[in-house]
């Protein structure tokens, strides 16, 4: 009988114990009103296919090349290593391989092409740029980053990778760039727009395992200021991989992250 009378107060209490803790979910933080509604949430809407009854295209699309790699010739590299070896010499390798080339990955325009052969006795005026190095395909190795100065304020952007001791080009594209960045493990070229004036548009070049390349994997117009209006740019979601890779001594250092906002914590 006893044990009986003690069940029975135990299953009496708890839903006393539930319904205080109800209680005091409902009365909120400090007692400031309780539960309020956020609103009526909107209803969903998935996507719409447009024209289902057409045809899917059959021919692929025009090939702009951004997958084409190529080992570059007569380049070696010393233990895998990028900072051994000179840029300028795995650039006029490659205009020695594609000497009529102006289209293209290996394209150059040919007052480009005879500069480079004559950078070796003059310096001051060569196209190629000073070279850039960042881990950017995740191998724990740094790639070779080159720019090339072309006619009509036009830069040719080209990356090498180091493996079994040679030299594979993984991106080569040219634009009239405003500028070129790194973040991460992404490599970001500005362009200005002249058919919309007031935006430019940001490609962001990632590494692709399956490909063996860099892609434009991201790609984006975005409206800019006026000039004298202050900032230049319009707020953007910006360009950064989701773990930034370390950069090595003499790399360029990546583009600021702003801090996270800490969230409101209620009373």
């Amino acid at each position: 009988m006893r044990a009986r009378l003690v069940q029975l107060v135990v299953t009496a209490a708890v839903p006393v114990a539930v319904l205080g803790v109800l209680a005091l979910v409902l009365t909120g933080c400090g007692g400031q009103g309780g539960l309020q509604s956020a609103g009526r949430t909107p209803n969903a809407v998935g996507p719409v296919r447009l024209w289902p009854d057409l045809p899917p295209a059959t021919n692929p699309p025009i090939d702009y090349g951004e997958t084409d790699t190529e080992r570059i010739a007569g380049i070696e590299v010393p233990d895998n290593d990028v900072h051994r070896i000179d840029p300028l010499a795995v650039v006029q390798a490659e205009v020695r391989a594609h000497a009529d080339a102006r289209s293209g990955a290996d394209g150059l325009y040919e007052e480009t092409a005879r500069a480079i052969e004559a950078c070796g006795t003059d310096r001051s005026r060569c196209p190629v740029l000073a070279p850039y190095y960042r881990d950017l395909t995740g191998n724990g190795r740094d790639e070779l980053i080159v720019g090339i100065r072309m006619p009509d304020q036009q830069l040719g952007v080209r990356v090498y990778l180091a493996e079994n001791g040679g030299l594979t080009r993984i991106m080569s594209t040219v634009d009239q760039v405003i500028s070129v960045e790194l973040a991460g493990r992404d490599l970001i070229m500005r362009v200005s727009s002249a058919g919309i004036p007031g935006y430019e548009y940001r490609t962001a070049w990632s590494w692709d395992e399956q490909q063996r390349s860099m892609l434009p994997a991201r790609d984006e117009i975005v409206r800019v200021k006026p000039p004298g209006t202050g900032a230049t740019l319009v707020p953007a979601p910006a360009f950064v991989s989701p773990t930034p890779a370390p950069a090595p001594s003499g790399s360029p250092t990546p583009l600021p992250v702003p801090a996270p906002v800490a969230p409101e914590v209620g009373p």
